[in-house]
């Protein structure tokens, strides 16, 4: 067999090692947090998701678990949103503001 006419079926040149990746960049937003609530795809039960926090994930992280210690309720952070089961938008709205963001209602 000639090494021209093969072709490479199985290589393990790259194993598992995975390149660096790029580290993710936080958007910006425009200074005002806002809490929405949203049930659609959730069977009817309601979840606030907070929006526009201009954190790292970590930080996300660590700011969703004090909210959820606070509220009594469960939760999690997606992306760049951090969101809480229930309806209590007023308590976290002044759960935000004592930390010093600008928080909006949005939605209905």
């Amino acid at each position: 067999m000639r090494v021209k006419d093969s072709q490479l079926v199985y290589s393990t040149d790259g194993g598992r090692i995975r390149p660096e990746a790029a580290a993710e960049v936080v958007p910006e937003g425009d200074g005002v947090v806002r809490i929405r609530m949203e049930r659609k795809g959730r069977k009817g039960k309601g979840a606030m998701v907070i929006t526009g926090l201009a954190l790292d994930a970590p930080a996300l992280k660590t700011l969703a678990a004090e909210l959820k210690k606070k509220l009594g309720c469960g939760g999690s952070v997606k992306g760049f949103d951090i969101e809480i089961q229930g309806d209590d938008r007023a308590k976290v709205q002044g759960l935000l503001e004592q930390k010093g963001y600008r928080v909006k209602l949005a939605g209905g």
